[in-house]
């Protein structure tokens, strides 16, 4: 079994568990590797060290269980997380493509103010800020496909 590192083209990093190298390298050319947060499939290695176990100091096992990717504070951190982001899709209205659009109806009192998440690109975000209309980007897993868990 083998256990990459992996990020997409936007820079979101996640884990994926591959069989061989061979496996990894045939499902990337197939571009069946896809990132959980926006769905790219333009998805590389990331460089990782081997993990050697040289101590048996119990300080330094307890120093790893305390801290990384599958400890308490990571599960409490992923937990919250996702806790966010279902709080976010049950209290917003899904916009898609026209998320600038009713943005700006919502700012200039053309709509009632409802809270909204959508698409826009870097070139629409900065228009809304020199009108004055503040937005953020929070990257949400492609929740059409599965829930979030």
């Amino acid at each position: 079994m083998k256990v990459y590192n992996l990020a997409c083209e936007q820079n979101h990093r996640f884990e994926g568990w591959f069989g061989s190298e061979d496996d990894f390298l045939s499902q990337s050319a197939r571009q069946l590797i896809v990132c959980p947060i926006c769905d790219s499939v333009k998805v590389g290695k990331l460089p990782s060290a081997p993990h050697l176990n040289l101590s048996t100091a119990k300080s330094a096992t307890a120093a790893r269980k305390e801290v990384g990717p599958h400890s308490p504070v990571a599960a409490q951190m992923q937990k919250r997380l996702l806790d966010m982001a279902r709080h976010v899709m049950e209290n917003t209205e899904d916009v898609g493509e026209g998320f600038a659009e009713e943005a700006r109806r919502i700012h200039y009192k053309e709509v009632p103010e409802h809270g909204i998440r959508g698409v826009a690109t870097a070139e629409e975000c900065d228009e809304l800020a020199d009108e004055g209309i503040d937005v953020f980007q929070l990257p949400l897993p492609a929740l059409h496909k599965s829930t979030l868990q």
